[in-house]
């Protein structure tokens, strides 16, 4: 037997379009198949129970994928957001305005003296943040600090201290930072980007030598070295007065990445990459460096982290409101109050952190019309613009997208097995009706029975079903002796 079951809807289809086939013979004790019915029966079976697992499985894809907020897991996560931005707009604000701001210069310088510390700073002499630092920085030297103040650099691209760690690629807290590190390292070189060119510094510091034996040991030395600097300038360098130069943001380096990239690839820039990159350096010398971007990051955990719980206190009080005390356990409860993978929580983060960007991005636009006077001060507008805010916005849209095709994809998949249950149910019953009408091995026997006297009775009858089961028409059976006498003695019934 053959069945195409994606291209049939019902088995009067497949009749009807061919597209099922039973071959059989006749044998002298009835009807040879040459697949046994019972069998086709049997796998039919074993593939609907197969179906059937699957439709299990799609419909509760789509059921896990499917968010169940109400008015309040929305109203709550909103709040959340509004709350954050609020904290955002007031406690964040912008570089050197900024009371949360000042909570993390001071956790960095203390981080910078622990790290010192580690690295065997005592500071008995000399306790100072600005000790701990030029520790590190003779402990960690690298040949690409020129600052600009006496050194040759200054007159070349206008390197000078409050630009330095940006434009210096060495300074940047990337892959590519890390990159120009270890090359400026081993060719005792400097790589700057400056007013949109690649500028290399050959033989830059006379007195630097990569320690190690090896290349390997070179480039853990290398590795050790760009790391320990970058910690030694995260609150500025030694040399610094009042709030120092700290490492850029790593989500604006990528602006010098760009650029050298293309440099080193011969590839033209364009002005956009031209416009970004002055935009960075312009924000970095308000101190929107990793210190600021640490602090923006604060209101978005706290967001994050409050939408969470909400989620799992309203689903705890609901636990325990709900579930019987006999049927209550650990694993019931966990999954009931988990707050990471459920996709309700996924929905409440979007709109927590939707409120958040829809406030704190109407604070940054006011305040740009503001500063701008009769024009829009872009610099302005990017340091009140929480990044990390935006950042963590798009990666649940992206998810919510990505939810979204799966749950599609579960949805099709159900319905087109829903179709093949269908199609399946009915090729069963179509088989089974073929069984009762041509399963007549029994009745075929009638006639060794007319030839036994004691038994034509019941061969008799058996001609009688068995031309009932051939749709016979009715005036056609012969029903009694009289219908037998008439047939042979008159030709007919």
């Amino acid at each position: 037997m053959y069945l195409d079951w994606r291209r049939v809807d019902t088995l009067d289809d497949c009749i009807n379009d061919k597209r099922i086939v039973a071959e059989f013979g006749v044998a002298v004790a009835g009807f040879d198949f040459v697949s046994n019915i019972e069998s086709a029966m049997s796998a039919a079976d074993l593939e609907l129970k197969d179906v059937e697992e699957h439709i299990a499985e799609s419909i509760e894809t789509v059921k896990r994928l499917t968010p169940e907020c109400d008015k309040i897991d929305y109203i709550l996560a909103a709040t959340s957001g509004a709350i954050c931005g609020v904290i955002d707009i007031f406690l964040v604000g912008k570089p050197r305005e900024s009371p949360v701001g000042e909570i993390t210069d001071k956790w960095f310088e203390n981080r910078t003296m622990d790290f010192a510390k580690l690295c065997g700073w005592d500071g008995k002499d000399n306790p100072c943040f600005s000790s701990a630092v030029k520790y590190l920085e003779k402990k960690f030297k690298i040949p690409y600090d020129q600052r600009g103040a006496g050194d040759a650099a200054s007159g070349i691209f206008d390197l000078n201290p409050r630009s330095h760690h940006f434009k210096s690629l060495g300074h940047n807290p990337t892959l590519l930072g890390l990159f120009f590190s270890i090359l400026d390292q081993f060719n005792n070189t400097s790589h700057f980007v400056s007013e949109e060119k690649m500028i290399s510094l050959q033989e830059a510091d006379s007195n630097f030598d990569l320690r190690g034996s090896s290349t390997l040991s070179k480039l853990f030395c290398g590795f050790v070295n760009w790391l320990g600097h970058l910690v030694s300038d995260m609150s500025g360098s030694s040399s610094s007065k009042g709030r120092g130069m700290g490492i850029p943001s790593p989500l604006w380096s990528w602006t010098n990445d760009v650029i050298a990239i293309k440099r080193k690839l011969n590839i033209s820039v364009s002005e956009f990459d031209k416009g970004i990159n002055d935009l960075a350096l312009r924000i970095y010398k308000e101190s929107y460096d990793t210190r600021f971007q640490t602090a923006q990051a604060i209101p978005v955990i706290i967001n994050e982290l409050l939408v969470r719980t909400i989620y799992s206190i309203r689903r705890l009080l609901q636990y325990f409101s709900n579930v019987n005390k006999e049927d209550r356990s650990f694993d019931l409860l966990w999954k009931t109050c988990e707050p990471f993978s459920d996709a309700t929580v996924k929905r409440m983060l979007i709109v927590a952190h939707g409120t958040f960007c829809l406030i704190d991005a109407g604070d940054a636009v006011a305040r740009g019309f503001i500063a701008g006077g009769s024009c829009f001060n872009i610099a302005e507008f990017f340091m009140r613009l929480n990044i990390i805010g935006v950042g963590r916005f798009a990666i649940s849209l992206y998810g919510e997208v990505k939810k979204g095709n799966k749950k599609n994809k579960a949805k099709e998949e159900a319905y087109f097995l829903m179709r093949e249950k269908i199609a399946l149910n009915e090729y069963i019953d179509g088989l089974k009706i073929i069984s009762e009408i041509y399963d007549d091995r029994d009745l075929l026997t009638f006639v060794n029975d007319l030839k036994n006297s004691e038994l034509y009775k019941q061969a008799f009858e058996k001609t009688i079903i068995l031309a009932e089961k051939r749709s016979v028409p009715e005036d056609k059976i012969l029903r009694t002796k009289a219908d037998i006498d008439s047939y042979f003695i008159g030709g007919n019934v």
